[in-house]
């Protein structure tokens, strides 16, 4: 479904519960419901925190987001693109520091593998410290999902408020930088129903969360386009680490994993099967990472002030985001200047079209 319009399979509408009601066609107002009632938004567990008016909608989201078929999960590639500019530079180093500190908070190690390691058994790797256990996996996963949650809201934000000091639109931008955040904000609800962090461990989260947040906001006030720059990098380690999980997952290096059940909030935001196990979680997250690789890449080749989003209305398949990081080279125009080449329909000066055919996407599916 990647590949298609951002409209769901049938209308959000409302449940008329009581058309004559004073209080709206719509039904009761939450305020109305009785505390026991099966629409109350506190319930336990990170899923059903929406109304059950939402009968479409089940999870703590509301905002577009991808849902893989089988061929697409697997369709992911590890890729770098290598640094052309000076922003490009400074965005790299930048994401090879992130990198350091989060290895350093998280724990997280990949060691390269001894010669005997075919003979070896799980538990001597891991005292070896060559590979890591589910816990120390769990603890790389909830700190960089809280730290990557960050970057899309800034940019939303500001782009938000930039629209409203100028008084014009925003040309799709912010809507996919929402979607970014929220996605990468459910990843983190979705590790959070197999461990809940210590004290010391969410504390490390505040003091990193508020660093890093305020470091991005100022950066994307000077450059916006080095900071999609630097949000691609960081999206291509994030690609690289879940990569290296699955693999050992796949090897069984990590038995706790090997046939554990997917979480339900899982099942139901990226819509796998009632069998679905936790390697196809992590698929799923890595498939969604390879997307914010492939959609911040492209962004950072645009003109933030007069570009067009071209993913504000449908984004390409896993196929082309899993293979595909950005433009494949730059040449010089007509008028001597360099013009920006992305694969067919992703070069800068076709934004604008591509947008058109997804309308006339939505009109014709009407």
């Amino acid at each position: 479904m990647s590949g298609v319009p951002r409209m769901y399979a049938t209308p959000l509408t409302s449940n008329q519960t009581n058309e004559k009601s004073s209080k709206g066609a719509e039904g009761p107002h939450l305020q109305d419901l009785p505390q026991n009632s099966p629409q109350a938004l506190m319930k336990p567990g990170a899923v059903s925190t929406v109304p059950n008016i939402f009968k479409e909608v089940r999870g703590d989201w509301v905002l577009f987001h991808p849902v893989y078929t089988p061929e697409e999960l697997h369709a992911v590639e590890v890729m770098h693109r290598e640094a052309k500019t000076l922003s490009d530079t400074i965005a790299y180093n930048f994401v090879k520091l992130a990198r350091w500190g989060f290895d350093v908070i998280s724990g997280y190690k990949h060691k390269p593998m001894p010669p005997n390691a075919s003979v070896l058994t799980v538990e001597e790797l891991r005292k070896g410290g060559y590979i890591m256990d589910d816990r120390q996996w769990l603890k790389r996963f909830l700190f960089l999902e809280s730290i990557a949650a960050v970057p899309g809201m800034v940019a939303a934000t500001l782009r938000h408020l930039r629209s409203l000091r100028l008084m014009r639109r925003d040309s799709g931008w912010i809507h996919t930088l929402l979607e970014e955040a929220e996605n990468e904000r459910m990843h983190l609800m979705t590790f959070m129903t197999l461990r809940n962090p210590s004290y010391f461990f969410r504390a490390l989260v505040l003091g990193a969360q508020g660093v890093f947040y305020n470091a991005f906001f100022l950066c994307y006030l000077v450059s916006p386009r080095t900071c999609h720059r630097f949000v691609g990098h960081l999206e291509e380690e994030a690609v690289l680490t879940y990569t290296r999980c699955i693999k050992e997952i796949e090897n069984g290096r990590i038995p706790e994993w090997t046939s554990l059940p997917a979480p339900e909030i899982a099942k139901d935001y990226w819509r796998l099967g009632d069998d679905a196990k936790f390697l196809d979680v992590i698929y799923a997250v890595r498939s969604d990472e390879s997307t914010h690789r492939f959609v911040n890449h492209s962004l950072a080749n645009l003109n933030y002030k007069t570009d067009v989003n071209p993913f504000a209305l449908r984004e390409p398949d896993m196929n082309v985001k899993g293979s595909t990081l950005w433009c494949v080279h730059s040449s010089p125009s007509e008028n001597g200047t360099d013009e920006i080449f992305l694969p067919d329909q992703f070069r800068a000066r076709r934004a604008e079209k591509y947008v058109e055919e997804s309308h006339k996407i939505i009109e014709g599916s009407k």
